[in-house]
């Protein structure tokens, strides 16, 4: 039993190679009664290592200029894993995510600023997690645009 465990954790350290970035947040659509917006965030994950991985979870907390306007998820983890987008060695795939903003939830400026495409940086922080056929693994990230 000993052995499969160790057999199956053999490339964990090739996984934890993964990176992660932002590339780019845009508001797709604005529902002025209910004061939402959805923002598109589009990651770029990449794979340097070796060991060809997936990703089924992204979660993260979304900044803008400083400011938490929440949390968000991108999950692929009830999909099967050749289902999900495949991080072969040298790999670079974006990944979209759909993130609700609500005017209820942050400063007033901050949420006019985001509509008006008036924010000089997003940053997300939070956890990235890559699978492979044995092992997974779960990475913290921080990271700016």
């Amino acid at each position: 039993m000993g052995l499969i465990f160790w057999y199956g954790n053999l490339d964990a350290p090739e996984i934890e190679q993964v990176e992660i970035e932002i590339i780019d947040v845009e508001v797709i659509s604005v529902n002025k009664v209910a004061s939402t917006a959805k923002l598109t965030l589009t990651f770029l994950v990449k794979n340097p290592s070796e060991t060809t991985f997936t990703v089924s979870v992204i979660s993260y907390d979304l900044y803008a200029d400083g400011a938490l306007l929440g949390s968000g998820q991108y999950s692929t983890a009830d999909i099967a894993m050749p289902g999900r987008a495949i991080f072969s060695s040298g790999a670079e795939i974006p990944l979209k995510n759909i993130f609700e903003l609500e005017k209820s939830e942050i400063n007033d400026e901050i949420y006019q600023a985001v509509l008006d495409d008036g924010i000089s940086s997003f940053k997300a922080e939070g956890v990235i997690i890559a699978e492979s056929a044995w092992s997974s693994i779960e990475k913290k990230f921080d990271i700016s645009t």
